[in-house]
């Protein structure tokens, strides 16, 4: 009898699944509908349009879309992860390779060869690593979900509009499960906005053709305010007593200013001083890691990808295909926080009086002001590093 109820609880279970499923993919249709008529109303041809009978929403997108990492990654290993001997000698040889190619480019838009592969290694492992998802679909999955559907919606009828003009054809169409194209990772609507043909075919193929790789690149970034006659940035030593608040993006003072202040090269050597140039001091690992002078093609570079991570790592691989040395002060005990611990960091300073917002486990603006805040108060350098230490001075 007790089995008989079991089977029957399941065969109910699995028939409420089956329905729930059902009309679940029975509202996926109806958007999808929906979405077809507007990209129809936009001037998007019927045949591009056959490309969304087999479109399906994707569970794997919306696990990888609502995943959370365990701790939060240090810059140390951030930056081991992409900058390795390989991934240099591989770009050194490939510089060499489309030296020609790349010096056209540079040309154009001003961009230097050595940053344009270092782009190239960080978003696609020189395009092995350009994911492996229908960009339709996964769009479609998370235009569908309602969290940021108005965003995905845009990028998911851009790329209907890319099909449509004929650049690539729909079931090529593959990038990330974020819908981040090509070699480059480019979103539809950057694509759509700064991508170029630079081998003259006719189609923007940032799959497969280096020209419209490297041109697609060059030009986002000159429109983003590269300099071809500036470096990204570099890295520098501060001085007793340097008043950490100064530090962060927001922050931004002549070079003249910087060397005012005791700032030098990591050697002792002064800083060099280039009229009319800007630059912020950005410490990833805190007040007892590296720090660095960030210019306005490290700005360009965060336009690119909005991380400070990101924009180091790409500036610093590109200088070691050029022969510098590495990061001179990378911590050797950067310990990673879990979410769980920077979590208890933001109740631990709500607690106290420092505003840090809702603990939810993430650094931002908030928190790393609410950090300085206490800092000030323990005679701390202020430099809004979330780390152990801090942690464990917090639960004195």
């Amino acid at each position: 009898m007790i089995w008989v109820r079991f089977i029957a609880t399941v065969v109910s279970a699995c028939f409420l699944s089956g329905l729930q499923a059902q009309e679940s993919a029975s509202d996926f249709a109806q958007w999808l509908e929906e979405l077809r008529a507007e990209a129809s109303d936009l001037g998007i041809s019927e045949a591009t349009l056959l490309a969304l009978d087999t479109i399906k929403p994707l569970e794997r997108v919306l696990e990888l879309d609502n995943s959370q990492p365990e701790f939060v990654q240090t810059f140390t290993h951030y930056l081991d992860l992409r900058v390795t001997r390989g991934q240099i000698s591989q770009g050194q040889a490939l510089l060499r390779q489309h030296g020609v190619l790349l010096e056209e480019v540079r040309r154009r838009y001003g961009v230097q060869p050595h940053y344009l592969v270092a782009f190239w290694a960080i978003e696609s492992n020189y395009g092995k690593a350009t994911g492996g998802f229908s960009v339709l679909e996964a769009l479609a999955t998370l235009a569908y979900d309602p969290r940021r559907a108005d965003f995905f919606r845009e990028q998911l009828l851009t790329a209907l509009q890319i099909i449509d003009d004929g650049h690539i054809q729909a079931e090529r169409m593959s990038g990330s499960w974020a819908g981040a194209m090509g070699q480059l990772q480019f979103m539809p609507n950057i694509f759509y906005r700064y991508g170029v043909d630079g081998d003259g075919d006719g189609r923007i193929d940032i799959w497969n053709s280096l020209p419209d790789i490297f041109y697609s690149a060059a030009n986002f970034l000159s429109e983003s305010g590269w300099r071809g006659d500036e470096r990204w940035g570099r890295e520098v030593m501060l001085p007793n007593g340097f008043d950490y608040s100064l530090t962060g993006t927001a922050t931004r003072m002549s070079l003249e200013r910087w060397q005012s202040l005791g700032l030098t090269l990591v050697n002792g050597d002064p800083l060099p001083v280039v009229v009319g140039m800007e630059a912020s001091v950005i410490l990833p690992a805190g007040a007892q890691g590296p720090a660095f002078l960030g210019y306005q093609n490290f700005r360009a570079t965060m336009i690119y990808n909005p991380s400070t991570f990101y924009a180091l790592t790409v500036g610093h691989l590109a200088d070691r295909f050029m022969g510098s040395e590495a990061i001179a002060r990378m911590p050797e005990n950067d310990q990673a926080m879990s979410l769980a611990d920077v979590k208890q960091l933001q109740e631990l300073l709500n607690s106290r009086g420092f505003a840090s917002g809702e603990p939810d486990g993430r650094v931002g603006r908030q928190t790393r002001a609410a950090i300085r805040a206490y800092q000030k108060t323990q005679g701390l350098p202020e430099d809004g590093y979330a780390s152990r230490v801090l942690l464990d001075s917090l639960k004195n």
